[in-house]
């Protein structure tokens, strides 16, 4: 047994004794009020809610958990017998609520990690410690074929798709976790705790992979603070925008929410905007391309839908695809075309629908026959059926030209990018026991701009 093993299992002991003397003295009513509540907070030190993220690189993972009460951050990880320990921030974060409950948000990064390597770890500080978790570390470089899980709205009640999701997690059936905006339906409410229940919910799968996300509009309360402050996404402040490259893709998570919540100002569109333009312009710098030609972008409210519920993807001109109103500034549609980004990921509706590849309410499939082959435009996927308490959509009785497959059953999708050319996508019904419903082959001989000129 090592030292540090002896000294935890001596404090272990030694807290269960003070723990049962506390109780024997609080029987007898020799422990003032504020005694009693010290030795109830003592529960507090417990992490809980504990999630991965991608780091800078695929080397790099972030372990993030809570608890309510201050404790150092620390995880211990390891391989083959080989204990490492890593030590990181703690951050307050105060609920808007009436109660304004405070909980302490725990990052820490674990760098340099090999390759397809195999990891067992735990987190907290020696006043208390989660479960013991594992994760498999991300592969390096451009050859391999990563595995994700996609889909929005979730929820905290009725989260019908988690148990499949979870089973899938204990099987290694994904890399990496995508969720598209809308979590908890809402993080913010009953102070707090209905995010707290919606993180612990999560676990069972986020702490095993990455779980990388995007902002919905279920979040906006206290502005987006929830969202801001218990993810923690790779090079960003506020998780708002950000981007990673795994395996042969460039990935862009975004927020569509800018442009709804004018009331936290415009700067944050313009901002995100030009964000979005020099990331785009280094992902398709010719060198950069080349290693990771598959550009993917998310975020939360699609720019087309043909969902019955007066949603703004409805509209020939939504405030994504064409802009603020009026100006028509910061559109994103003509943007993602001018960079050549190969899919698009959306969620919001709560039902699944497949576009045919579309530019400005267009149809530029690849050949009758093989429409996702060398598709002229981009191909835009809604996944937002995940589960939730508003249930699922229906649909307008007469899709438009560009709506290719459309289902209002439960479900999420599975990704996975094969290589450099072929990247596979098939949608999962939970109605049906997890029957594949819909899958496509978006085949690319080659990625770039568009044959169409766009000047923006």
């Amino acid at each position: 047994m090592t030292g540090r093993m002896m000294s935890s299992l001596c404090w272990c002991l030694g807290y269960v004794l003070f723990l049962t003397g506390l109780a024997a003295i609080d029987t007898s009513n020799n422990l003032t009020d504020s005694e009693v509540s010290s030795v109830k907070n003592v529960y507090y030190f417990q992490p809980e809610q504990v999630h991965l993220s991608m780091g800078e690189n695929e080397s790099s993972i972030v372990v993030t958990w809570s608890t309510f009460n201050y404790t150092d951050s620390v995880v211990e990880y390891g391989i083959n017998g080989l204990v490492l320990r890593a030590t990181g921030n703690t951050t307050t974060f105060v609920d808007g609520g009436t109660l304004k409950r405070v909980q302490y948000i725990h990052r820490v990064t674990l760098n340099k990690l090999l390759p397809k390597t195999h990891y067992i770890y735990h987190c907290g500080s020696d006043l208390g410690w989660s479960p013991v978790f594992y994760f498999n570390s991300l592969p390096v470089g451009t050859d391999w074929s990563p595995r994700l899980a996609v889909y929005g709205d979730l929820g905290n009640d009725n989260a019908q798709s988690l148990p499949r999701l979870q089973e899938e997690t204990v099987k290694n059936r994904y890399d990496m976790f995508l969720h598209v905006g809308d979590f908890a339906y809402d993080m913010y409410q009953e102070n707090g705790e209905i995010g707290n229940e919606f993180m612990r919910q999560i676990e069972p799968i986020a702490a095993y992979a990455p779980y990388m996300v995007a902002v919905g509009n279920h979040e906006e309360r206290y502005n987006f603070s929830h969202y801001s402050e218990r993810f923690s996404m790779p090079r960003t402040k506020d998780n708002m925008f950000y981007s990673f490259n795994l395996g042969p893709a460039h990935f862009i998570g975004f927020s569509t929410e800018a442009y709804y919540f004018l009331n936290y100002g415009i700067k944050q569109v313009v901002l995100q905007y030009q964000w979005l333009e020099d990331d785009l312009k280094e992902a398709t710098k010719p060198e950069n391309r080349a290693k990771r030609p598959w550009i993917i972008t998310f975020g939360h409210r699609p720019m087309y839908c043909s969902d019955d519920d007066k949603d703004d993807c409805l509209n020939d001109e939504s405030l994504i695809r064409s802009g603020l109103p009026i100006v028509k500034w910061f559109g994103l549609e003509d943007l993602f075309y001018k960079y050549g980004v190969d899919l698009e990921i959306w969620a919001h509706e709560h039902s699944y629908e497949r576009l045919w590849p579309v530019y400005n309410h267009k149809v530029y499939n690849g050949s009758w026959d093989e429409p996702y082959r060398n598709p002229g435009a981009p191909v835009h996927i809604i996944t937002g059926s995940a589960g939730c308490e508003e249930k699922t959509d229906p649909f307008i009785p007469h899709p438009r030209d560009w709506s290719a497959f459309r289902t209002s059953d439960y479900g999420y999708a599975r990704m996975q990018i094969f290589n450099s050319s072929h990247l596979y996508l098939e949608q999962v019904s939970d109605n049906l026991g997890g029957a594949v419903l819909d899958h496509i082959w978006l085949i690319k001989d080659h990625h770039g701009k568009y044959e169409l000129d766009v000047d923006i």
